[in-house]
């Protein structure tokens, strides 16, 4: 699955493309969890260009969630599309992660 990855100050931006789904889901744990490892723990997902994510994919999302503040990190989402903002509203995750509408809204809140 493509992805960009940006750094603004202390934030690390990760920002995938397509669709996080069953096929792909290990690989982008994988990814994100080595930026982990490497030192990155404050995450920003800027889910901008992410047009769906399977169960698959948000458990991957709460498995960075939990890691980061396990490591004193954070984590925030923002610029979420509709149908994805949807699927994270159905399964409770906007009320126990951070949102923020913009990446510049995000970054700020990580200060």
């Amino acid at each position: 699955m493509p992805f960009a990855i940006d750094k603004s100050g202390s934030a690390l931006i990760f920002q995938p493309e397509g669709q996080v789904n069953s096929a792909n889901a290990a690989a982008f744990e994988a990814d994100l969890m080595a930026q982990v490892d490497r030192g990155e723990h404050r995450i920003v997902l800027d889910l901008a260009r992410l047009d769906y994510i399977s169960s698959a994919g948000l458990r991957v999302v709460l498995l960075l969630a939990k890691k980061l503040k396990q490591a004193g990190g954070a984590l925030i989402l923002c610029d979420i599309q509709p149908n994805v903002r949807e699927v994270f509203e159905i399964s409770g995750f906007l009320a126990i992660l951070k949102v923020c509408a913009t990446r510049t809204d995000a970054v700020a809140a990580l200060g």
